[in-house]
C-alpha cells in the first residue's frame, strides 16, 4: 500500500505535458477486436486501466508488443475467445465496451459486470437496447452478461438518455454489422469522435461523431494502421484548476483547447485568467485577484465534465459566499466531499446538489480517494491547504493519470510517495 504525502502553500508554476486521454484509450483498445491486423496505437497514457486492457486483450490471445511506454502494438488476427477473464473485467468500468466489440467480431459475447469507481447503480439497459436493435438476444439472468445474435445487422437505435458507454458500444457493434446503424440522442465526446476517427482510419465508414445522430455503414474489411490518441481533456482541466486553487501560472502543452472551453470558461467567471494557443492553454491568477462564487452543473458533452465537478467543487470551497455544483450525470458522486470536509471545507449535499460556502483556507488532514477524480481533488486540495495532507487509497488515481505527483512535482507541488507501514503490530 502507498499514500501521497502533500505539504501545501506552493504556488505551481511551469509547464506541463498532457498525456493521451485515458477515456480515448479504453475505448479504442476494444476496437482493435475488430481488425485482423496490426494496430499501432500512439500517445497511449501509462496508466493502469490501460495496462489492464491490454492484459485482457493478451488473454484473449492478441499479440501486444510495446514499442515504447506510449506507443504499443495490438494483433488481433488469433483471438477467437469471446470469453475475457471475470477477475480482469470486474477491476474497471470500460471493461463493458468489450460487449459491442466481441459482438461485432464473434456476433456473440460473454462478459462479466463491470467494475471501476463506485458512484452508484450503472444500469446496462440502454446497452442492451442498442444490441437488441442490432438483433441480439441479451441474458442477463445467471449474473454474467451474455450476447448473441444469428446475424448482426444494422438497425435504428434511440437512446432514452445521454450515455458514452452505450454510444461506444454501439458504434463497436454497428461498425461491422450488415447495413446501415444510425444511432439517436447519440453523446458527443471527445472520445466518441476519437472512437470515430480510430474506426474510420482503419476502414469504417462513421458519420456523425461529435453529433447527435451517429450514422454507421458496416464493413468487413478493416485493416491495420497507426492511430495517436488524442490529449486528455480531463488532465487538462485537473492541471487548469489546480494552477487556479494554488494562484498559481502554468501553461499546458499538448492540448485541444476547443475541448477545455467549458472548463476555461468556469475559471473565467471565477476571475481567474485563461488564454489559448493552437495547442496549449495557459491559467494564471493576477496579484490581487478578488474571487466570485459561481454555480455549474455536471452534464454531458459540450457541457461541464461530470469527470471534472469534483476538482472544480474543491477550489470553490475557498472562494468566498456561496457557491453550488448539481450533478447531472451520476447519483452518487459527492461521496468526496466527507474528505474535504475533514480539511475544513462548509459543504452541504442536498442530493444531487452540492451547496459550497467559502472559508478562509483548507487545512491539511488524512483523506483517502474514494475514486479515480475524487483523488485528483484531494490532490488539488491538498497543495491548497495549509500543513501536510495525506491521502490514501492512490490506487484510484493510479488508475487513470500518467506520472501524476511528477507533473505536479515539476511545477512546484510538494508531494511525495510513500509506503504505509502497518503498525498495528500483527
Amino acid at each position: 500500500m502507498e499514500k501521497l504525502l502533500i505539504k501545501g502553500g506552493n504556488r505551481l508554476c511551469g509547464e506541463v505535458t498532457v498525456s493521451g486521454a485515458k477515456n480515448a484509450a479504453v475505448a479504442i483498445l476494444p476496437a482493435c477486436l475488430l481488425v485482423n491486423d496490426v494496430c499501432r496505437i500512439e500517445n497511449l497514457p501509462d496508466i493502469k486501466d490501460v495496462k489492464l486492457y491490454l492484459k485482457i486483450l493478451e488473454e484473449l490471445n492478441a499479440e501486444v508488443r510495446y514499442i515504447d511506454k506510449n506507443t504499443v502494438e495490438i494483433n488481433c488476427t488469433n483471438v477467437s475467445s469471446y470469453v475475457p477473464r471475470g477477475d480482469l473485467t470486474r477491476r474497471m468500468r470500460g471493461s463493458s465496451y468489450l460487449m459491442g466489440a466481441l459482438l461485432g467480431r464473434f456476433s456473440c459475447f460473454s462478459v462479466d459486470p463491470p467494475g471501476g469507481c463506485d458512484f452508484g447503480t450503472r444500469p446496462i439497459d440502454q446497452h442492451i437496447k442498442a444490441f437488441e436493435a442490432l438483433g441480439t438476444d441479451v441474458d442477463t439472468s445467471r449474473g454474467i452478461i451474455n450476447g448473441k445474435a444469428e446475424h448482426l445487422k444494422g438497425g435504428h437505435i434511440f437512446f432514452d438518455v445521454v450515455t458514452v458507454g452505450a454510444t461506444v458500444n454501439a458504434m463497436l457493434a454497428a461498425a461491422c454489422a450488415d447495413g446501415m446503424t444510425v444511432i439517436e440522442n447519440a453523446a458527443k465526446e471527445p472520445h466518441i469522435v476519437d472512437l470515430a476517427n480510430f474506426l474510420n482510419n482503419m476502414g469504417a465508414n462513421i458519420r456523425g461523431a461529435g453529433t447527435d445522430t451517429i450514422k454507421i455503414k458496416g464493413t468487413k474489411n478493416l485493416h491495420g494502421g497507426t492511430y495517436p490518441i488524442i490529449p486528455d481533456q480531463i488532465e487538462a482541466g485537473t492541471f487548469m484548476i489546480a494552477a487556479a486553487a494554488t494562484r498559481g501560472d502554468v501553461v499546458l502543452r499538448n492540448v485541444i483547447p476547443r475541448h477545455l472551453e467549458i472548463i476555461s470558461t468556469k475559471l473565467i467567471e471565477t476571475g481567474v485568467k485563461v488564454s489559448e494557443g493552437e495547442d496549449s492553454v495557459r491559467v494564471w491568477v493576477e496579484d490581487g485577484t478578488v474571487f466570485r462564487r459561481i454555480n455549474f452543473s455536471a452534464m454531458p458533452y459540450p457541457g461541464f465534465p461530470t469527470d471534472m465537478q469534483p476538482q472544480l467543487v474543491t477550489f470553490l470551497t475557498t472562494i468566498e459566499g456561496t457557491s453550488t455544483a448539481r450533478e447531472g450525470v451520476w447519483e452518487n458522486r459527492f461521496r468526496y466531499v466527507n474528505e474535504l470536509k475533514r480539511m475544513g471545507a462548509n459543504i452541504r449535499v442536498e442530493g444531487k446538489l452540492a451547496i459550497i460556502d467559502g472559508v478562509k483556507t483548507l487545512m491539511g488532514a488524512h483523506v483517502k480517494a474514494t475514486d479515480l477524480r475524487a483523488g485528483a481533488a484531494m490532490i488539488i486540495a491538498g497543495l491548497m491547504a495549509e500543513g501536510t495532507t495525506e491521502i490514501t487509497d492512490i490506487y484510484h488515481i493510479d488508475r487513470g493519470y500518467e506520472n501524476f505527483e511528477e507533473k505536479f512535482v515539476k511545477i512546484g507541488g510538494n508531494i511525495q510517495r510513500v509506503q504505509v507501514v502497518d503498525d498495528s503490530g500483527e
